[in-house]
């Protein structure tokens, strides 16, 4: 079964990961010394990670770094600016109520 994108950030320790390698890529060990669980728990994150393109690897040399892949990110952005606007269009409507009851 192939995971989609919101199963793979579903998880916090993944979430972490992709808040770690927001600026700079970084080798499965490094990323590993960040967590309290063992290094294969981190490679299962990392292998869910990159099936559903939230990061994507680059060798360099013998070592692997990790990077997010920004464009996947935008993905789930655009998915929640549906929410967004409900939310900013009722939080005016508090505002506007509020205002009002303070002015009576």
């Amino acid at each position: 079964m192939r995971r989609d994108i919101f199963q793979a950030i579903a998880d916090p320790t993944r979430r972490g990961i992709i808040a770690l390698i927001t600026l700079q890529a970084m080798t499965p060990n490094a990323i590993a010394e960040h967590f309290d669980t063992t290094r294969q728990a981190v490679s299962k994150h990392l292998r869910i990670l990159t099936e559903c393109e939230l990061i994507k690897q680059e060798h360099k040399g013998r070592e692997i770094y990790y990077q997010l892949e920004i464009d996947k990110m935008k993905e789930i952005d655009s998915w929640l600016d549906q929410f967004r606007k409900i939310w900013e269009t009722r939080f005016n409507q508090l505002d506007n109520l509020l205002l009002t009851l303070k002015n009576n």
